[in-house]
């Protein structure tokens, strides 16, 4: 996710979100559909979500976590499935594309499924498949959300493989899913040069991910 969001009408704005009021509307709590309502309304320099019935939004991105996530999209870029690039292949990534998985939308920084799973991508505004691997660059506005709520969306969707990213101390977190919870693999830093899952066929230089 990215960084601080904006008020929306009477709703309450915590660190960039925006949450459904809806523990103060007593017998009239918003339904699904307004929630969804909302977030087709939203204007486009922002991003919206919603997570267990509620609507997260946050703005576009912050220079940092922008280079970062450009950056590791370069450096993934011999695992996407284009034909002539040299590379293990194997992979379709998406950046910041709508997932719509059972009642929720998110927006995940990076999403990436295994070609054998998406012969061809469909045309339209979400995905509705779950990804095998996902990436998620914090903030400290979103960081919370991050690791709280959007993981655990992921994890009971069975996403096999979580990254988070941080470039505001230069870490890559790296997660696998392993009966329906998350096993922290490592945490890597700085000027690492690492082969992690799911893309340990080759070295990834954390260094560029940092430089500004």
């Amino acid at each position: 996710m990215n960084e601080n969001g904006q008020k929306q009408g009477k709703e309450r704005f915590e660190g960039g979100l925006v949450e459904s009021p809806s523990e103060d509307m007593g017998d009239n709590p918003r339904r699904p559909e307004d929630v969804y309502a909302e977030l087709d309304r939203l204007p486009e320099h922002v991003v919206g979500e919603v997570i267990g019935g509620e609507l997260y939004v946050s703005t576009r991105t912050t220079m940092l976590q922008g280079r970062a996530l450009f950056r590791l999209f370069n450096l993934l870029s011999p695992f996407d499935e284009v034909p002539g690039r040299e590379g293990p292949g194997g992979w379709v990534f998406l950046p910041r594309s709508e997932l719509h998985l059972n009642s929720d939308v998110l927006v995940p920084d990076i999403a990436g499924w295994r070609r054998v799973r998406v012969p061809e991508l469909p045309d339209a505004i979400g995905m509705e498949l779950a990804p095998d691997w996902l990436c998620e660059v914090l903030s400290a506005s979103t960081e919370r959300i991050d690791r709280a709520r959007k993981m655990a969306v992921y994890a009971r969707e069975g996403v096999k493989h979580l990254w988070l990213v941080d470039p505001r101390i230069q870490t890559l977190e790296v997660y696998r899913l392993e009966n329906g919870r998350w096993l922290l693999l490592g945490t890597h830093s700085a000027n690492d040069k690492v082969q992690v899952e799911p893309f340990e066929a080759l070295p990834i230089d954390l260094s560029g991910l940092w430089a500004r």
